[in-house]
């Protein structure tokens, strides 16, 4: 089994090391700064092997928590906004603080749901994080909670962490949490095994993945939905205690740690996993079976020919989704023309789009390569 992860960790350099609320905790409130301090000297060592990483944290509202001296995370978001705009800045204090023992300078990056939803914003997060790398810097990540509401929450981060896996084009994910990893049913219990490698992420495995956890906002299901999200971008995630010092030193070592998830064949390229995983759709386009059938199984482009029905008002530019006529979603892709434009030339021949527009942007309502199929 070591032989076998070895194996599969050589030549993945670039890390995305996500920390929940679960494992930061300390006995006594707030964060547990000195797990912080002995990650630090982790990570430390393993740069100056050639590793590269990106921190993904969570803890800014256990430290408001911490300063205001509250015992129970509050019920109400303008509550945890508030504890997260008194956190944020101490939790940061501790990573510098750390970091800068070992000489590494770490840079904050805080992000929403929202913000990796539009493609521009993606693309300019995109470039800082590669601008801090070239930097030698290590982009701490949070989500900004102050800003943050129900509906685009990530999960304790860890969505988030797949996301930013996409980001930072990274080689693997490690989500450092407070058990060992997946068990096979709730360890709670006495009874539960834990699974050291996962092959494909199926419904069986979600399954064992159960509901949410008591301290974060996640629990294992979000944890493995990630690892799955990674694993379509080739990423190789692994969930494990963070509480046990040196593990991420053994994760990267190939030593069997936690739960190992391997990477999904077909890999997609940056902008089809922000299509399938980070992209908000602004319309829906119903297809006839002809046009179901050349998307789904002869890959092909979507052409005006084969839409019946559009749905929502957008510009060229939007993503929208690809449903058949009994409501199933199939595809979902960035559309070259807007709603008022597909209106016009759906049903008709892409050679008369130019007569019907007055002009072409182009034969296909969504090329191929722009284009995720469910």
């Amino acid at each position: 089994m070591s032989d076998m992860r070895k194996k599969l960790l050589t030549d993945r350099r670039k890390i995305v090391v996500k920390l929940g609320s679960a494992v930061l905790e300390a006995p006594k409130g707030g964060v547990d700064q000195a797990l912080i301090a002995s990650l630090a000297g982790e990570i430390a060592s393993l740069s100056n092997e050639g590793y590269q990483f990106v921190i993904v944290s969570s803890g800014a509202i256990l430290m408001g928590m911490r300063e205001t001296g509250k015992k129970k995370i509050p019920a109400t978001i303008k509550a945890k906004q508030a504890l997260a705009a008194i956190g944020q800045s101490r939790l940061m204090h501790a990573y510098e603080s750390a970091f800068s023992k070992h000489g590494i300078t770490v840079g904050q990056m805080l992000l929403t749901r929202e913000g990796l939803a539009d493609r521009k914003r993606f693309v300019n997060a995109l470039n800082t994080m590669e601008e801090l790398m070239k930097l030698g810097v290590i982009p701490v990540i949070n989500e900004n909670d102050t800003v943050a509401v129900d509906e685009i929450k990530f999960s304790d981060n860890d969505l988030l962490s797949s996301m930013v896996v996409n980001l930072a084009s990274a080689d693997v994910l490690v989500i450092l949490t407070d058990i060992e990893g997946l068990y096979d049913r709730d360890p709670r219990l006495g009874e539960g095994k834990l699974v050291e490698v996962v092959d494909t992420i199926d419904d069986e495995i979600m399954d064992m993945a159960g509901g949410s956890g008591e301290v974060g906002s996640g629990g294992m299901s979000t944890k493995v939905m990630a690892a799955k999200m990674a694993a379509h971008r080739g990423v190789v995630t692994i969930i494990a205690d963070g509480k046990t010092v040196g593990n991420l030193s053994r994760i990267m070592a190939g030593e069997p740690v936690g739960t190992l998830f391997i990477p999904a064949a077909e890999r997609l390229a940056s902008k089809k996993h922000w299509i399938a995983y980070s992209g908000h759709t602004e319309g829906t386009l119903t297809l006839d079976s002809g046009a179901v059938k050349a998307v789904v199984e002869g890959k092909k482009s979507l052409l005006p020919a084969g839409i019946q029905i559009v749905e929502g008002e957008f510009e060229g530019g939007a993503m929208v989704r690809c449903i058949t006529g009994s409501g199933e979603e199939i595809a979902r892709g960035i559309t070259n023309f807007s709603s008022g434009q597909i209106k016009k030339i759906m049903g008709k021949h892409s050679g008369e789009i130019e007569g019907t527009l007055g002009s072409s942007l182009g034969e296909e309502v969504i090329h191929r390569d722009d284009m995720v199929i469910k």
